[in-house]
């Protein structure tokens, strides 16, 4: 089938094609370092890397994956005004809008693929990247609803790939730590997390998608944007009597309605401050506790409307026994609110940011013990766990056939399932009794429809 015939491809038509390649891996020719000595890489060992969604967060990241040893030869974004300085930043790639045009023509000049879109395209395009064989970083959540999680990582797994997700660094200095501090007994059994971000730093409590519209911008495909969600007309900024804007204490993506930063706020398109926060935070304490999958979700919020996430949450998951943790609660917070400061607190507020782990002889915040006499004490716990070098240079490793990345498609999928039961709870004002092997959700129709997503205009998983 020559290209010109390939573009004909409905949305449709294209991802079922693709599906089919589901099982097909990249094969990467890899020259080790002893073979060539020290210092840079052997040509073979440049793994060759395609950003899709790079004018946001992805132009850091790009920048954090080039240092880390990529190198960068493919670059889409559906704005391209947006997109401009990371096109600027390596003027040798190839640019594109159309991420499935990308992948067609750039074929096996790639090896993986970067994600960094808004979130209700992220299942579209990590599918897609899977089944072209490719490994993939995507950004944090890995997915906007439950069932596109429970599909991406089966893609993966099939695929055999190297894959990432941009949570915080699992094996940094303070990482470990927190880690090997817990298993030693520093603060003895653990039985509550408080968890807690100041975000959103964007409108959110938004009642109504706005009445007005706005001319679509020449440089921005809004369609492709918009992706499988239901196509709504293009606002541009708030006007500047609007509340929304203010709402925020911080608002980083100032007068925006959905593009380039705001889309995070609304539910069709985003996952709100535990979505974008949720994945960080409660990172450290799955791997430290082992929580799995909680028993009960409940939340209680500022005032909610269907569109778009409250301006702030408190959620509470229960998690039974496993292993030798004991039942375990942990409490997320967002929207300005935290937990009280405990009383060995050296300070009168917590800060906005963080995880206190309580246990039955003691309290740390993050890394820190906060009984002085007691941190003493647990000075000398051995360093057990590798610190390695962070997101990129992990996946870079993964990508050689090295050690897999430690926030992998396979451990992520529980940490996006923790922030998705959650907003779930906030979403439904209701609590989530969740049954991961069947994927359902006990005596909760209305929260067992939100599992799924409404794809429109022809896209699919399937």
């Amino acid at each position: 089938m020559t290209n010109s015939e390939k573009a004909c491809f409905s949305r449709r038509q294209f991802l079922k094609r693709s599906g089919r390649f589901a099982t097909m891996a990249a094969t990467l020719s890899i020259l080790p370092h002893h073979v060539v000595g020290l210092g840079a890489d052997a040509p073979s060992e440049r793994i060759t890397l395609a950003g899709i969604g790079v004018g946001g967060i992805g132009n850091s990241q790009l920048a954090d994956a080039s240092k880390a040893g990529f190198k960068i030869v493919a670059l889409c974004d559906v704005d391209h005004k947006y997109a401009k300085k990371t096109f600027d930043a390596y003027p040798d790639a190839r640019t594109y809008v159309d991420f499935r045009e990308l992948l067609d023509q750039e074929g096996d000049k790639i090896d993986a693929v970067y994600c960094g879109t808004p979130d209700h395209t992220h299942a579209i395009i990590s599918r897609a990247a899977l089944a072209a064989g490719k490994h993939l970083c995507c950004v944090k959540p890995l997915t906007r609803t439950i069932a596109e999680c429970r599909k991406v990582v089966e893609a993966a797994r099939k695929a055999g790939v190297a894959t990432q997700v941009t949570m915080q660094p699992s094996t940094s200095e303070s990482a470990c730590r927190i880690r090997e501090l817990l298993a030693a007994g520093a603060i003895g059994t653990v039985r509550e997390v408080h968890a807690w971000s100041g975000r959103p730093v964007w409108p959110q409590g938004m009642v109504a998608y706005p009445s007005f519209t706005d001319p679509v911008p020449e440089t921005l495909d809004w369609d492709l944007w918009l992706g499988p969600v239901e196509k709504i007309p293009f606002a541009d900024q708030w006007p500047k009597d609007s509340p929304y804007p203010n709402m925020a204490c911080d608002n980083w993506g100032t007068w925006g309605v959905y593009h380039p930063f705001n889309f995070r706020g609304w539910t069709a398109f985003g996952t709100g401050a535990l979505g974008d926060m949720g994945c960080h935070r409660a990172n450290l304490p799955y791997r430290a506790l082992k929580l799995g999958t909680p028993s009960r979700v409940t939340a209680s919020h500022s005032r909610f409307h269907s569109v778009a996430f409250p301006l702030a949450s408190i959620v509470t998951y229960e998690y039974p026994a496993r292993d030798e943790f004991p039942e375990t609660r942990l409490v997320w917070y967002d929207g300005g609110l935290r937990p009280s400061a405990p009383v060995s607190w050296p300070g009168n507020m917590l800060p906005d940011e963080g995880v206190l782990y309580i246990g039955d002889e003691g309290i740390m915040f993050e890394d820190q013990i906060l009984d002085p006499e007691r941190a003493k004490r647990f000075q000398d716990v051995p360093k057990t766990i590798p610190r390695r070098g962070g997101v990129f240079p992990e996946w870079l490793e993964a990508c050689k056939g090295g050690e897999a990345a430690s926030a992998n498609f396979e451990y992520a999928e529980a940490v996006t399932e923790f922030v998705l039961l959650g907003n779930l709870a906030i979403q439904t004002d209701s609590p989530i009794v969740y049954n991961r092997d069947t994927m359902t959700i006990q005596n909760n129709p209305e929260a067992e429809k939100l599992i799924y997503p409404d794809y429109q205009n022809g896209w699919t998983l399937d």
